[in-house]
This record gives structure tokens, C-alpha cells and sequence, in this order.
């Protein structure tokens, strides 16, 4: 009796265990889908933003422009005919990724990223893509920051943690100039401290990297300026 109570526990037992083992499987193979096709997705509009602002008869217009010594008209032109919208519907001069207006592209070889970045960093944009969140804007004189999740599964600023000084960062922006930056300060903070934002650059070109920790407690901030 005591045997065959024994053998039934030990046999639920280990089908719960099966049952568990299967469940987090599939769980960590979904979340990895996911995270793969992420990454694609934005690695093709990345690039595909790139194409666009490097397109030389569309540059040609950018020259005959700046020869006039038009530079607002310029800056303009750049937004209407070098950047080409997505297919979302777009009303202005603004070019969108999911329907949020774009400011440029991020690339970081060492954890081979590279993104879309956002014009201006919302809720609901993070969770798109990274985007500035404060600062002049892309390759502009001063300290410009770029926020992105960490979700621990590679996509976004998930990988920051694994860089260093002396990494480089790499900035195009909708003129389509492609900037090289250099890591030289990495540390953690509290939820609260906003200095970073605020930092005197003195007349150089800075970005500052922004995400959570792994355990969401603190932030990583990462300083870059431009060679």
C-alpha cells in the first residue's frame, strides 16, 4: 500500500515537473523570437534610413542648396526630401518609424546595435525604439541624451552593460553626417539623479547613454563624446 502511494506521488510529481520544464521552453523560445525579429526590424529601417540620407541625386539638392547659402532652407529640405517616410501617413515635413518622428541612427559595433533613434522619448516610444530624451539634438554642440529599455533579452540598451571606455559610439543624423563618439565614462545612479543631463560639455559635441540596471533599481549611464 505504502509502496504504491509512494509510486503514484513520485509519478505526479514528475510529470508536474515535465509540465514545468516544457512551460518555460516554450516561454524562453517565444521571448527569443521575439526579440530576434525585433532586432531585424529595426536593423532594416536602420539601415534603410541610412540609404535614404547617403542617396546622391537627393544630396545633390542638399549642395545646390547650401551653395544659395540657405541654411534654414536647407535644414528644411533635408526633413522633406532626403528622409522618406516609412508608409506611415505622415501630414508634415517629419519622417516616422511607427509613428514617431525620427532624429537619426545609433550604432555601437561591440554589441552590434544598431537603431532607429527617435525624435523625442515618450512611453510609448521607448518601447519602439531608443530616442533622445533631452539636449540639443543629434551631433549638435552640447550633451544630447538617448534613453532605451533594458529588457535583458539583447534588444535596445539591453547590452550597455557590457561596454567600456574607449568603445565607440557612432551618430548619423538626418543630414545624413555620421559621427564617431568615444566612451570615456560608465557608471550607476540612483532613479532620481538627472545631473548627467546637465553637464557642462564645453563646446563639444556629447551624448549620454541612459537604461535601467538588470534589477530596474538604478540607472546606467554611459558619456560619449565626439573625436
Amino acid at each position: 500500500m505504502f509502496e504504491s502511494k509512494y509510486g503514484k506521488t513520485l509519478t505526479i510529481g514528475l510529470v508536474i515537473l515535465i509540465v514545468i520544464v516544457i512551460g518555460a521552453l516554450v516561454f524562453f523560445t517565444i521571448d527569443y523570437i521575439k526579440s530576434v525579429n525585433t532586432n531585424n526590424e529595426a536593423l532594416n529601417e536602420a539601415n534603410k534610413f541610412i540609404n535614404e540620407v547617403n542617396d546622391p541625386q537627393k544630396n545633390n539638392v542638399i549642395k545646390n542648396e547650401q551653395n544659395s547659402n540657405t541654411q534654414t532652407n536647407v535644414e528644411l529640405n533635408i526633413q522633406v526630401e532626403n528622409i522618406v517616410s516609412d508608409g506611415s501617413s505622415n501630414s508634415g515635413n517629419t519622417d516616422t518609424y511607427k509613428g514617431f518622428e525620427k532624429a537619426g541612427v545609433i550604432e555601437i559595433p561591440k554589441t552590434n546595435l544598431k537603431y532607429v533613434v527617435l525624435a523625442q522619448g515618450s512611453k510609448d516610444a521607448i518601447e519602439v525604439s531608443v530616442a533622445v530624451n533631452g539636449g540639443p539634438g543629434l551631433n549638435k554642440v552640447g550633451n544630447t541624451i538617448i534613453i532605451g529599455h533594458n529588457y535583458r533579452n539583447g534588444t535596445f540598451f539591453s547590452n550597455n552593460k557590457n561596454l567600456a571606455n574607449g568603445d565607440k559610439v557612432y551618430i548619423t543624423d538626418k543630414t545624413g553626417a555620421k559621427i564617431e563618439y568615444t566612451i570615456y565614462d560608465i557608471y550607476t545612479t540612483s532613479t532620481g539623479d538627472s545631473d548627467y543631463m546637465v553637464r557642462d560639455t564645453k563646446g563639444q559635441k556629447e551624448i549620454t547613454l541612459v537604461t535601467c540596471t538588470d534589477d530596474t533599481k538604478n540607472r546606467l549611464v554611459i558619456c560619449a563624446k565626439a573625436n
